[in-house]
């Protein structure tokens, strides 16, 4: 089968088109045909400068959408012919840049209605690590959380499943963004970057119970937060001890099984509360051009192989 990996790391012309052996469904797995694979920030780190544990080829891609073409033993939640989006842990040459791509049954769910694969495979990875950031936060309908890095992909799911908790959202957005933020749902949307601690506290003067950080800003974000918040960070931050504020670290590994919550995101999206937003598409020979363009900053969505 065809995939997009590397066997060296290094920019983005160390991608190339690879033929490997295909994959077959065990017990408890399904096989997708893979028609759409997304590319996130953990791909184009992994190619740059992870360090693998396993020989190369390397496959990056943790997010697909396509038709299941076999099912093992077990399964009775998809059958072959369903169309699916699913989350990929990748593995060595095991990822979701592939044509087809073995996943646990829990990690994969009918694509929603409505919705194509294009779209779809934006959606499992973001929106579940938004989904764990939101539970970490453990805060109850009606409170107040902030949103970082809001107009991104991360950020954006985690707006809209926070108001579908029956949250007040408070998000941050540059000038050209702020149409786009507000329309996802926030209700306060403060400028972007240095001074948003403080911007929050005008707006909500005790702090927020919670925030979720998708910008990476760390400890800058103590000050937006009351006595005993929590902040969600990705990449493993955790900051310093203040004021009672605990740091909650969001691994979507953990929940990479989970089909009920994923399943619960598709519904959601089916519904339109939740809204994919594909940034671009670009073949498989030019993969490197879709890791560019992520890198080159300021995408709004997310960009797709299509395979």
């Amino acid at each position: 089968m065809r995939a997009v990996g590397f066997t060296t790391h290094g920019g983005p012309d160390v991608l190339e088109v690879l033929e490997l052996p295909t994959p077959h469904a065990g017990p408890g797995q399904v096989r997708i045909r893979v028609a759409a694979a997304t590319v996130n920030p953990t791909d184009t780190m992994q190619r740059a400068t992870r360090r693998q544990e396993v020989a190369p080829p390397w496959v990056p891609g943790m997010d697909i959408a396509g038709v299941v073409d076999e099912a093992g033993d077990g399964v009775d939640t998809l059958a072959v012919g369903d169309a699916a989006m699913a989350i990929v842990v990748p593995d060595g040459t095991h990822g979701g840049y592939a044509e087809h791509v073995v996943v646990p049954a829990g990690s994969a769910v009918p694509l929603p209605a409505g919705i194509d694969a294009v779209a779809a495979s934006t959606i499992p990875m973001n929106a579940l690590t938004a989904w764990l950031a939101l539970d970490e936060l453990a805060v109850q309908r009606g409170a107040t959380v902030a949103v970082t890095g809001a107009a991104g992909a991360f950020g954006g799911y985690a707006i809209q499943l926070a108001v579908a908790r029956g949250l007040r959202v408070v998000a941050d957005a540059a000038e050209h963004d702020r149409e786009l933020v507000t329309g996802l749902g926030a209700h306060v949307v403060l400028p972007r970057g240095d001074g948003f601690a403080e911007s929050v506290r005008g707006a909500v003067p005790d702090g927020v119970d919670g925030l979720a950080d998708g910008s990476l800003q760390g400890d800058a974000l103590l000050g937006a937060v009351r006595d005993g918040g929590r902040i969600a960070t990705v990449r493993g931050h955790r900051g310093a001890a203040e004021r009672g504020i605990t740091w909650h670290p969001v691994w979507v590994r953990t929940i990479a099984e989970d089909r009920e919550k994923l399943q619960a995101i598709g519904e959601l999206a089916a519904s339109g509360a939740l809204t994919p937003r594909v940034a671009g598409t670009w073949s498989a020979e030019r993969a490197a051009d879709a890791h560019r363009a992520l890198e080159a900053g300021g995408q709004r969505g997310r960009g797709v192989i299509l395979m």
